[in-house]
Formats: structure tokens, C-alpha cells, sequence
């Protein structure tokens, strides 16, 4: 007999309670795993199930889930090759392109783990965004959690001078630093 995957055991027990809220830790009793959530990213990003949060609907209340429909919208997979993230990462200097933080910097929710990062979409692929390098960057996952297919607007080069103008010498010289060492020569 095949073994079920937790992404499977997740898919079934919300299709059994469509309509119906459930909590985080009858998930994370289904799935049998500790990393459940990304399955979860993956049902709705990957299988368009209609998976909603407290995120997503006022009058749920955080670690509550509920699947609205069995109607799927169109998926999303995940084909970023190896190659690809590496080169993002190397073009990006090892260093998230929102806040700062570097390779082997604590995270700021969690002193104690080191920065983890993640390859972002500028244009989220819900949005038309696609895998094209230009449409790609570092980012933490402090970062990341708050993003969530939000594309930012973006800023011009002008403003961005006169921010950095109109701080400290110090942190003129920081930055001035940081961009060498992701720019290069």
C-alpha cells in the first residue's frame, strides 16, 4: 500500500469540510509534519484550491483555515531550477534587497536561527509576474512573510537619492559600502 504525502492529507481533509472552518493544529495533526503551512501555499499557489485565512477574510480569526469551494482556479508550479536561484542569489550578493540583512545575520523574529532566504517575485506570478531574473530578487523571510503577492510600487531612483541624502554621513557611507559589495566593479 502507498504512503500518503502530507500535501494529500491536507488536500482530502479540507475537501471533506468544505464550508467549514478549520484550526492550525487539526492540520498539523493531519499532515504529521511541522512544515504544514507550505503545503498549504502549495494547494492554493500550485492546485488553485481556494484556501482562506484570517489574511483573507475579516471574520476569521488567526490559525483558523477554511476551503470555500471545491472550484479550483488556475495553479502555479514551481519551476525555478537550481541554477536560476543561485544566480539570484550571487547577483543579489547574499543579501535581502528590502532590508538588508546578509548571510549569517540573526532573524529578527528568531535571534537565535540565522536569515533565511527566498528567491521573490517583484511582479508576483498572480499578478503576470514571471521567472524572468529581472523579475526576481533575494529577499528574507521576515520580508517575505509580510509581501504575500503584494507587488510594492516602486520607487525611483530620484527618490531613493534624496532619502539616503537626508540621512547621517554614516549611514551614506553604509550604504555606499553595501552597493559596492553587491554591485562590484
Amino acid at each position: 500500500m502507498a504512503k500518503i504525502g502530507a500535501k494529500a492529507r491536507i488536500r482530502d481533509f479540507f475537501e471533506s469540510r468544505v464550508g467549514q472552518i478549520v484550526m492550525t493544529h487539526e492540520i498539523a495533526e493531519i499532515a504529521g509534519i511541522a512544515d504544514y503551512q507550505r503545503r498549504i501555499r502549495e494547494l492554493r499557489n500550485e492546485e488553485g484550491m481556494k484556501i482562506l485565512s484570517h489574511i483573507d477574510r475579516h471574520d476569521l480569526k488567526p490559525g483558523h483555515y477554511i476551503l470555500e469551494t471545491l472550484d479550483r482556479s488556475p495553479g502555479f508550479g514551481r519551476g525555478m531550477s537550481p541554477q536560476l536561484r543561485t544566480m539570484i542569489l550571487e547577483r543579489n550578493g547574499f543579501t535581502c534587497q528590502m532590508c538588508g540583512a546578509g548571510a549569517g545575520d540573526p532573524d529578527p523574529f528568531d535571534p537565535a536561527r540565522k536569515v533565511r532566504f527566498h528567491i521573490d517575485h517583484i511582479v508576483p506570478v498572480s499578478q503576470g509576474g514571471t521567472d524572468d531574473p529581472l523579475n526576481l530578487r533575494v529577499v528574507c523571510s521576515a520580508c517575505n512573510a509580510g509581501r504575500s503577492n503584494v507587488e510594492t510600487p516602486s520607487e525611483t531612483a530620484r527618490n531613493l537619492i534624496a532619502r539616503i541624502r537626508r540621512a547621517p554621513r554614516s549611514v551614506q557611507r553604509e550604504i555606499f559600502e553595501m552597493l559596492k559589495r553587491s554591485i562590484g566593479d
